[in-house]
């Protein structure tokens, strides 16, 4: 899946997986790490810092309930990229005064790829565009339909899950996505 992916041109991938052991999570890291370093993608692990560090990935990707932001700068150090899943304008600002590298906003839309809380929807994400210079990634029920209304709100990518996992054909559903957003990075 992957390769479809980058062949269709997505430069930056996240690992996301809630519910295999930690031993399984650095298994499947290690190897996405190794075949996304060698096509130049960037590579994010979610939730587990440390395991972001042991596998040689680019950087984390926080929730609310995970790791501080500062444990995982220190863990880290400097040169890895951290993002944060955010909910509120108030967490953008809180993550930003702390020093992700992006944010994660919403869910923008219904999803029911998980339990992300309530649909947030395009004005407060036009609030959180005004309240931070951070890089915004509009996440949540994010398919061809609505993904150029979240970049027009504000958001400088998107992040999917169902609108690719759930296609027939991989590289036409994000063709279709990076279409749909007048193709900005996905």
């Amino acid at each position: 899946m992957a390769n479809e992916a980058l062949q269709a041109g997505i430069r930056l991938f996240q690992y996301r997986d809630k519910e295999g052991s930690r031993r399984r999570v650095y298994e499947n890291a290690s190897r996405l790490a190794e075949k996304l370093r060698s096509s130049g993608a960037v590579f994010i692990v979610n939730d587990h810092a440390d395991i972001a560090l042991a596998t040689g990935a680019d950087g984390v990707h926080l929730g609310q309930d995970d790791l501080p932001l500062a444990e995982a700068r220190s863990l880290l150090g400097p040169d890895r990229v951290i993002g944060i899943s955010t909910h509120s304008a108030e967490q953008a600002i809180r993550a930003e005064s702390d020093g992700a590298d992006y944010i994660g906003f919403g869910p923008l839309f219904a999803t029911s790829t998980k339990d992300a809380g309530p649909m947030q929807g395009l004005e407060r994400l036009r609030n959180v565009r005004r309240a931070v210079s951070l890089p915004i990634l509009a996440i949540g029920g994010i398919d061809e339909s609505n993904a150029r209304s979240a970049i027009e709100a504000g958001a400088d990518g998107i992040a999917v899950i169902g609108a690719v996992l759930r296609a027939p054909h991989i590289p036409n559903a994000i063709t279709a996505l990076l279409h749909g957003m007048g193709n900005r990075p996905a």
